[in-house]
């Protein structure tokens, strides 16, 4: 039966209508129809019998009133899920956990109908649920059409306990397969990035600039992840790729030109040679005639061509040997060129957007943290700070003891800074001895107090010279970034308190 037409299903389904005498209703010709193909055809949606019971459902109260708006959206999207929570809800109504209670008040005091959740709580739900959305991407389409309908439902006003219970276990039992699927992803991606990074690294063992990118890669894809990290790290390997990229340009450049001075070094040798064979040749052939000359008058012109071919040798030699020469100088000069540009690719690697001498930030790498720290601070509303610290006395310093220890001390600081700053505090260096720290979702009270603990720790932290201990103190400005202002007016104002800090008696902190 299943491989006939429907065309002559049709046919036969008609000839059994007479031949067993039935009315030619819809039901009539259906049933006879699947009986003739061997199959079941989908019931249609009771539309017309469901509007009949709605219109006879009772409405008086609101929250009749609403699942009855819900029934009817059900019925006329013809949802067989959505139909059943309305029918469980309008089922449940009247019921609560204290018998003959009608209603309850809510925190504030608002009459609230029994077994309704808060509208408050209701929207909080359905804000929970609308952000979990992005995180499950769209590769289940059921789980979002299941969260879409019950954040609708959860903004209905007075939603029932009992029907939200009811959708919300639903979407709890989907969503479970749908986070575990997502993390499966994720670990699986991560995995093959770092099989990817790790064979990089391995093919690039001899290419240093490679190396470290591919290194830096590695630390970014481990877990745990930050969208944080991983913004810096790209950031920063777009710069050192593009630096790279340049230098690398040269490089080539530079071995191009040395291949082409070893093809002109072999083809001059490969002249020598030649002439060398020729000269042999000519020798050989003189030799032979003056063997068999008797008189002078034959041996003067074989003497001449000797004395010819002897001095075109020497001519050809001197050339060759100044071209030599040339070449040997130039290719010296290219392979130093080579060395330095090399020297260059590693320095772009480590140095992109990073202080050579303390590792901190540059004024570059700052002006990126910041901007992309107040992004996040402006789009979560937290608060942010920003301190600016100058050494103390640092002239002093360096007149007393040197510029290499006046260096190595602002390294100390640096490492000791590092030491007590959070994980997501940023360091950079903003010029000679003075320091900016960005301090994310910290209020200027905040700030103060982490710059004076830090100032407490670089007490007890002496800088060694030889014997001698160093006390290393700062004056520092900390100013809170408000919404009207940008980086540079926040460490505008950091840089005034430090500056009133200096005038107060140094190594102090002020806010500005």
């Amino acid at each position: 039966m299943a491989d006939r037409q429907p065309s002559e299903i049709a046919r036969e389904t008609l000839k059994q209508l007479a031949a067993r005498r039935l009315p030619p209703t819809p039901d009539n010709y259906l049933a006879i129809y699947d009986e003739i193909a061997g199959t079941r055809s989908p019931q249609p949606f009771p539309d017309g019998p469901l509007h009949h019971i709605l219109r006879i459902l009772p409405g008086q109260t609101p929250a009749q009133k609403r699942l009855l708006g819900q029934f009817e959206r059900a019925v006329n999207q013809k949802d067989w899920s959505a139909l059943q929570s309305v029918l469980v809800g309008y089922a449940n109504l009247g019921l609560s956990p204290a018998a003959g209670a009608t209603a309850d008040k809510g925190a504030e005091g608002i009459t609230q109908p029994a077994g309704v959740i808060p509208e408050e709580f209701a929207q909080t739900l359905a804000r929970l649920i609308d952000n979990t959305l992005p995180a499950l991407g769209e590769d289940d389409p059921r789980v979002i059409d299941m969260a879409q309908q019950l954040m609708t439902f959860l903004k209905d006003p007075s939603p029932p306990i009992s029907t939200a219970q009811l959708m919300l276990g639903n979407f709890a039992y989907r969503l479970s397969f749908a986070t575990e699927e997502q993390a499966a992803i994720r670990a699986s991606l991560l995995q093959l990035l770092q099989m990817v990074f790790e064979n990089i690294a391995v093919l690039s063992a001899e290419d240093r600039w490679l190396l470290g990118q591919a290194e830096a890669l590695m630390a970014a894809s481990t877990p745990p992840l930050t969208l944080r990290r991983l913004d810096d790290v790209q950031r920063r390997l777009k710069d050192v790729i593009f630096k790279q990229t340049e230098a690398k340009a040269r490089t080539v450049e530079a071995q191009e030109q040395m291949k082409e001075m070893l093809a002109a070094f072999i083809e001059r040798l490969a002249r020598i040679t030649a002439s060398s064979t020729t000269y042999q040749g000519t020798m050989e052939r003189c030799a032979e005639l003056i063997g068999k000359a008797s008189t002078l008058e034959e041996i003067a012109p074989v003497l001449q061509e000797v004395m010819g071919a002897t001095r075109a040798m020497a001519l050809d030699s001197r050339v060759a040997n100044e071209e030599l020469s040339d070449l040997r100088e130039r290719t010296e000069l290219k392979r130093a060129e080579v060395e330095r540009l090399q020297q260059e690719l590693d320095r772009a690697s480590a140095q992109a957007r990073h202080d050579p001498l303390t590792g901190s930030l540059n004024r570059k790498g700052l002006d990126e943290a910041m901007e992309r720290e107040i992004a996040r601070a402006r789009r979560l509303g937290s608060p942010l700070c920003v301190a600016l610290l100058d050494v103390d006395n640092f002239k002093t310093i360096n007149d007393r003891l040197g510029h290499a220890v006046g260096d190595a001390a602002l390294v100390h600081l640096a490492e000791v800074t590092r030491s007590v700053m959070r994980p997501q505090d940023l360091l950079a260096r903003y010029g000679g001895e003075e320091f900016v720290l960005v301090l994310p979702d910290t209020t200027v009270e905040s700030g103060v107090s982490a710059m004076t603990r830090l100032q407490r720790e670089l007490t007890t932290r002496f800088f060694l010279q030889g014997a001698e201990k160093v006390l290393i103190t700062f004056s520092a400005g900390v100013a809170q970034i408000h919404d009207s202002e940008d980086s540079s007016d926040a460490i505008r104002r950091a840089d005034q308190g430090m500056y009133l800090a200096k005038r107060s008696g140094k190594n102090r902190v002020m806010a500005a």
